[in-house]
């Protein structure tokens, strides 16, 4: 019995052993790296590079551009010109102040005292006879389909009608 007890050690102990040294190994080959080919999106990423370079490059042009050509004519001579002399001009006239946008949208009356119901483009604005507009228009007048506006600083008079 003692034979076959010492057969069943050396059996469990050498299963242990190949246990042991299958776990030491990982069995795995190595991997040999594969040439890929690059995506097409970095393709298109360089192609997109050359091409902002060389519009940067157009930015800041070495040859000073040509003065006296004719866009209209094709594939002809060039003619140089002579540079023009300088010209003195004369002040422009003073321009008259643009009218503002205000718009007459309603006439209001309450025992005998109208208001003028105005909007702008931002505001909408409420006023009576001698009321100011806007801090550059005060109210002269209001009847029943119009408003008279006149312009505090040079009493130019602006009419507004009902539409």
């Amino acid at each position: 019995m003692n034979t076959k007890r010492t057969a069943f050690f050396v059996v469990v102990l050498a299963a242990l052993a190949a246990w042991l040294a299958a776990a030491a190994t990982s069995g795995m080959h190595p991997v040999r790296p594969v040439a890929m080919a690059p995506a097409t999106i970095d393709i298109r990423g360089e192609a997109l590079a050359a091409e902002i370079e060389r519009l940067h490059d157009h930015l800041r042009p070495t040859i000073a551009p040509e003065r006296g050509r004719n866009l209209f004519q094709f594939s002809q001579a060039r003619e140089r010109t002579a540079p023009v002399a300088a010209v003195e001009l004369s002040p422009a006239p003073v321009a008259t102040p643009i009218e503002p946008s205000f718009k007459l949208i309603g006439v209001a009356e309450d025992a005998g005292t109208r208001t003028a119901i105005l909007s702008s483009a931002s505001q909408l604005f409420m006023v009576k006879d001698g009321e100011l507009v806007g801090s550059t228009y005060r109210v002269t007048g209001i009847s029943a389909d119009a408003v008279e506006l006149a312009n505090v600083a040079d009493g130019h008079v602006l009419r507004l009608a009902l539409k």
